[in-house]
């Protein structure tokens, strides 16, 4: 089984647009340009979309040692 974690949400919380999918992109383009620029590109014109991004704190590592199996019967 594998399993699949989702750094930010798949849609923002305000405006409802789905930019889940853009977070990596934005992670691997950030390290070359500028986060501005980056954000234009990848079509996130809104400040509410753009905070979902530019203030994602990845706390995963952090809660993966309380996740505990489900054992179904």
């Amino acid at each position: 089984m594998e399993v699949y974690t989702i750094e930010v949400p798949i849609r923002c919380f305000t405006c409802g647009k789905v930019i889940g999918h853009l977070f990596k992109t934005y992670q691997e383009r950030i390290k070359k340009e500028d986060p501005a620029k980056v954000l234009d590109d990848l079509g996130l014109k809104r400040y509410c979309c753009r905070r979902h991004l530019i203030t994602h704190v990845s706390i995963i590592d952090q809660i993966l040692p309380f996740n505990k199996p489900i054992a179904y019967e």
